[in-house]
């Protein structure tokens, strides 16, 4: 799995961060996400295959390999 994430799109809710913060965390000035790890391990997936779903902005795109 590799994660695509268009920050233009954030709105900075968190809730990527929230779901699975090994994977995502968030700008401290503006509370936009970053990517902490593009390709997560297979133990995380899941985690971000939710971070996906629950994000307002649908800003997270996920390539499955």
């Amino acid at each position: 799995m590799r994660v695509e994430f268009d920050e233009p799109k954030c709105v900075a809710a968190g809730q990527c961060a929230m779901v699975a913060p090994e994977v995502f965390d968030q700008r401290d000035d503006d509370g936009v996400a970053i990517v902490l790890d593009a390709t997560p391990g297979a133990d995380q997936h899941d985690a971000v295959r939710e971070a996906a779903a629950v994000c307002p902005a649908a800003a997270i795109r996920l390539v499955e390999q």
